[in-house]
């Protein structure tokens, strides 16, 4: 079972996103995330999702997505070159002896410091799944005091898409 990440075209309208979300579990699909926000065109949205599956199955709930109503197209940018996303904010204990540490795991890894207590830092990342990862390793034995994560998006670099 591999992760795949499926871009849905929807229109922009109450329902859409539990009529997707009944479809994938109804068929027993878990959703490992799910982003969803208005295109330039308000009338429309994109949904991401990132589930797991084999190539069949995976081309089954794609099937079944294309008959839904308000959807566009769905496509699988996991068989697509794609340029995959994420946003973290990452709140840290800090102490007079880590925050040298602390601003050390920043600058190597292209995050960045957005708000700044006596006895926090928080800590912004954008990148792929590895690098938000490789951030959270780094800051773990310093002391996470809260994190949370966007899920992925994902746009296809290909033009017909």
């Amino acid at each position: 079972m591999n992760n795949h990440t499926i871009s849905i075209s929807v229109t922009n309208e109450p329902g859409v996103l539990s009529r997707i979300v009944d479809l994938f579990s109804g068929r027993g699909f878990n959703i490992e995330s799910l982003t969803v926000a208005p295109t330039m065109d308000r009338a429309f949205s994109r949904v991401t999702i990132v589930t797991q599956g084999d190539d069949s199955s995976i081309e089954q709930i794609t099937k079944q997505l294309n008959r839904l109503i308000p959807i566009l197209k769905v496509t699988d940018l996991t068989i697509a070159e794609a340029i995959e996303t994420e946003v973290a904010l990452i709140k840290v204990h800090t102490k007079d002896e880590t925050r040298a540490q602390i601003l050390n795991c920043v600058a190597s890894t292209g995050a960045k410091v957005v708000d700044v207590t006596d006895k926090i830092y928080t800590i912004q990342i954008v990148g792929d799944t590895k690098q938000v990862n490789a951030l959270m390793e780094l800051l773990r034995p310093i002391g996470i005091k809260e994190f949370v994560r966007s899920g992925k998006t994902a746009l296809s670099k290909n033009v017909s898409l």
